[in-house]
C-alpha cells in the first residue's frame, strides 16, 4: 500500500501534463497550486501554435516541429492537422478565409496568436462568422451584419488609406464610440509543471466582470470552481425529461439560426468511469438535457428568412412562403415551450452561452413575451468567443469542451526591441528570372521556323515552296530554331519533318523541286529516309532517286535503296489495295455467313417479306410513321413540334418541285 501511495504521489513530468487534456473544473492539484497569472496576459502575440500532440487540446493541431506540408497540412496558415476532418473544418474558419485575404493582396499571413489579438482589438464576436453554415441568413434587413472577418478587412481598408491621405485623417474619423477595449478572448498563465516557455490559456467569458476587474484573484476565482467527480445515472435516450432536481453547477448553452435550434444543459462537475480495464480514470461531461429542433425557414438558393423576405419586398402567397411562415411561429412555439419546461435550470445556471443572429431569433428567445424565461440584458449571457457552426448537438458539445479546456502554448524567444511587424505590410513579390533577348537574326529564325512547320504538318507543297523562294531559304543550310527543342532535336530540317510525318508528296516535292538533301542527319545521326514512318514515303525516296539520277546525291550515304520507276510504284500501290479490298471483302462474306448461322431468329410469323432469313435486322422495311416515332424519340416537345416543321417545310418544297417538273 505505501508503494502504491508514493506512485500516486510521485509528481508528473512536464511533458506528461501537456500531453493529456485539462479540464478547468478539475485541475490536478500540482497544476492549481502552481498557476500564476502572467504580467502580459493581454499581449499574447508572442505565442505560437499549440504544442500539445492530443485531438483534446484544440481540434486537430499537431506538434509545432511538424513540417507544413503533405496532405494533412495547411501552408498557407502554418498548421498541421491529425484526421482530415479537422483540416475541412479549418479551410472553414476566420483565419484562413483572412490568410487568403493577405496572400491575394500580396500581403503578409498571419499566424493563429496574431488574428486572436486582431480579433480581441475589434471586441467582435466570431461566433457569427462565415463557418456558420444557415444561421446568418435569419437576419431581419436587407443586408446582413457585419461579420469579424469583414470588419477586419474594413478597418484595415480604412488604416491604408489613412496612411495614403494622413492630411484627411481627422475628417474620416467616425464620430460613434470607439469599439471595444481591445482586449483578447484568452487569459494566460504560468506554471513551474509546463515546459520551459510555455503557459497556460482560459477564455475570458467564464469569469465574472468583477473577477476580470481584479487580477490578483483570478487564480482564487478558479481554485473556487473546483468540483469533485460525481456518478449521475445516464439521460434518457431522447433527453427532453429534465431531472426533478438538481442543485450542483452547471451551465445553459443555446444556438439557433436558419431554421436549426439546439440547446444544451451541461453539468460542470465531470462525471468519472473507468476507461478501460487497465486505463487512467476518464472525465466525462454530464448532459443534464438537450434538445434540438430543425424548420424548414429559409428560402433555398435566395438566403434569408421569409420574414425578412416579407418585410422588403411585401407579402408573398406562394406555397412556400406559407410553409416557411407557419414553420417559423411553430419554430418560436417550439423553442419558447422548451425554455418554459427548462425554466428551473436555466434560472440556476452560472451561466449561459447563447448564439443568436439576426432580430428574429433574439425575439424567440428574449421576447418581450408572456412566460418570459430569459432577458437580454441578464449579466450571465455570454457569447462564443470562437468560431462555431450550424447549431446541431455535436457542436454544442464541441464548443462546451473548447470553453472549459486549458489551452497550452508555447512562447518563442524574446525579440529584439525592433518595431513590430505590420501583418498587414506589403510583401513584395519574388523577382523573376526574365528570359534572355532574342537577336534579330534569331526572331527572324524562330518567325520562319513556325511558318514553315505549320505549312508542312498541313501538306501545302505549293504554299511550301513558295514560302521558301521568297523568304530565299535554302532547305538544305537553314535549321529550326531553337536547336535545343525535342521536336527540332528529332527532325531539324524541312526534309526531316515531311519524312517524319509521313507525307510522301511533301518529301518528293522537296527532293524533286527545293533540291533538299537526303544525306543530311539530324542530332541522332539519322538521315530522312531512316525516320519515314510508312512505305509510301520510303518509295518517294527511291522514286526520286530514280527520277533525279545516281549523280544528284549519294543516295547510299543517305540510306535508300536501289531506285524505283514512278510506274512500279503506282503498280505495286494500286495492287496492295486490291489485296487490302479483296481481304475486307472475304472477311465481311465470312462475318455475314457467321451471323446467318449464329445470329438470333425472329418468328415466323413476324417476319416480313423480304428478310435474310429471318435475321433481327436483315433490312426489315418499316411505315413512314415508325420511322417519324424512331426520329422523335427522347426529344422533348419543343424539340419535336421544330422536326414537325421541318418536316411540313420539306413537303411543301417537294410539291412545289414537282408542280415546276409537271409544267
Amino acid at each position: 500500500m505505501e508503494k502504491k501511495q508514493e506512485k500516486q504521489e510521485k509528481p508528473e513530468k512536464p511533458e506528461e501534463v501537456v500531453r493529456r487534456p485539462l479540464y478547468l473544473f478539475d485541475l490536478p492539484a500540482e497544476v492549481l497550486n502552481s498557476l500564476s497569472l502572467k504580467a502580459d496576459a493581454g499581449s499574447p502575440e508572442q505565442l505560437l501554435p499549440e504544442a500539445t500532440p492530443t485531438q483534446s487540446q484544440s481540434p486537430g493541431l499537431a506538434t509545432p516541429d511538424s513540417t507544413f506540408v503533405g496532405s494533412q497540412a495547411c501552408s498557407l496558415c502554418s498548421l498541421t492537422f491529425v484526421t482530415v476532418q479537422d483540416q475541412r473544418d479549418h479551410l472553414k474558419t476566420d483565419l484562413h478565409h483572412y490568410n487568403l485575404k493577405q496572400k491575394l493582396n500580396g500581403l503578409t499571413p498571419v499566424t493563429e496568436t496574431q488574428f486572436e489579438k486582431l480579433v480581441g482589438d475589434l471586441d467582435e464576436s466570431i461566433s457569427g462568422s462565415n463557418t456558420s453554415d444557415s444561421e446568418d441568413e435569419e437576419d431581419d434587413g436587407t443586408s446582413r451584419k457585419d461579420t469579424t472577418l469583414s470588419a477586419l478587412l474594413k478597418k484595415q481598408a480604412t488604416l491604408a488609406d489613412r496612411q495614403r491621405n494622413p492630411d484627411n485623417e481627422a475628417d474620416e474619423q467616425s464620430p460613434k464610440n470607439p469599439r471595444g477595449t481591445g482586449t483578447p478572448p484568452l487569459l494566460w498563465f504560468s506554471s513551474p509543471t509546463l515546459p520551459d516557455k510555455t503557459c497556460f490559456g482560459v477564455y475570458r467569458a467564464l469569469f465574472t466582470p468583477e473577477e476580470l476587474a481584479r487580477e490578483d484573484v483570478i487564480v482564487e476565482a478558479i481554485k473556487q470552481r473546483q468540483l469533485a467527480p460525481i456518478a449521475m445515472p445516464k439521460p434518457p435516450k431522447d433527453a427532453s425529461s429534465v431531472p426533478p432536481a438538481y442543485n450542483g453547477r452547471h451551465i445553459f448553452l443555446c444556438m439557433i439560426g436558419g431554421g436549426h435550434f439546439a440547446a444544451m444543459v451541461v453539468s460542470l462537475a465531470p462525471k468519472q468511469s473507468k476507461h478501460a480495464s487497465t486505463g487512467p480514470l476518464n472525465r466525462e461531461a454530464i448532459v443534464l438535457a438537450h434538445k434540438t429542433f430543425h424548420r424548414y425557414t429559409t428560402r433555398r438558393k435566395q438566403g434569408g428568412s421569409q420574414s425578412a423576405n416579407d418585410n422588403a419586398k411585401g407579402t408573398a402567397h406562394s406555397a412556400g412562403s406559407s410553409l416557411r411562415r407557419y414553420n417559423e411561429q411553430a419554430l418560436v412555439e417550439d423553442v419558447r415551450e422548451l425554455l418554459k419546461d427548462w425554466k428551473a435550470l436555466i434560472d440556476t445556471s452560472d451561466l449561459l452561452f447563447i448564439r443568436a443572429t439576426g432580430t428574429t431569433n433574439r425575439r424567440t428567445l428574449f421576447g418581450p413575451y408572456d412566460g418570459q424565461v430569459m432577458r437580454g440584458n441578464d449579466p450571465r449571457i455570454r457569447g462564443f468567443p470562437f468560431s462555431t457552426r450550424r447549431a446541431t448537438q455535436n457542436e454544442l458539445m464541441r464548443s462546451f469542451i473548447e470553453l472549459t479546456r486549458l489551452k497550452v502554448k508555447e512562447l518563442t524567444a524574446a525579440p529584439l526591441p525592433t518595431a513590430p511587424e505590420d501583418p498587414t505590410t506589403k510583401q513584395k513579390p519574388p523577382v523573376k528570372p526574365s528570359a534572355p533577348k532574342l537577336t534579330e537574326e534569331e526572331e527572324t529564325a524562330l518567325h520562319h521556323t513556325t511558318q514553315i512547320q505549320a505549312l508542312i504538318r498541313r501538306s501545302k507543297l505549293p504554299a511550301l515552296l513558295a514560302y521558301l523562294k521568297t523568304n530565299t531559304l535554302d532547305p538544305n543550310t537553314f535549321r529550326f530554331y531553337p536547336a535545343d527543342s525535342q521536336q527540332n532535336h528529332h527532325a531539324p530540317t524541312a526534309l526531316h519533318l515531311a519524312a517524319a510525318q509521313n507525307s510522301a508528296p511533301l518529301v518528293a516535292g522537296l527532293l524533286a523541286r527545293s533540291g533538299a538533301d537526303p544525306t543530311l542527319r539530324n542530332d541522332e545521326a539519322k538521315t530522312p529516309f531512316e525516320i519515314a514512318g510508312d512505305r509510301a514515303t520510303r518509295d518517294a525516296f527511291r522514286v526520286a532517286r530514280a527520277e533525279l539520277g545516281e549523280a544528284a546525291w549519294d543516295w547510299e550515304a543517305a540510306g535508300v535503296p536501289p531506285a524505283l520507276k514512278r510506274e512500279e510504284a503506282e503498280k505495286r500501290t494500286e495492287r496492295e489495295r486490291k489485296e487490302k479490298e479483296k481481304e475486307e471483302k472475304e472477311r465481311r462474306k465470312v462475318e455475314e455467313e457467321r451471323l446467318k448461322r449464329e445470329g438470333p431468329k425472329v418468328k415466323t410469323s413476324t417476319a416480313r417479306a423480304g428478310t435474310a432469313g429471318g435475321i433481327l435486322g436483315g433490312g426489315v422495311p418499316r411505315s413512314a410513321q415508325e420511322k417519324r416515332e424512331e426520329e422523335a424519340r427522347g426529344l422533348t416537345p419543343e424539340q419535336r413540334m421544330r422536326l414537325d416543321r421541318e418536316r411540313r417545310a420539306r413537303a411543301a418544297e417537294e410539291r412545289m418541285r414537282r408542280l415546276q417538273g409537271g409544267g
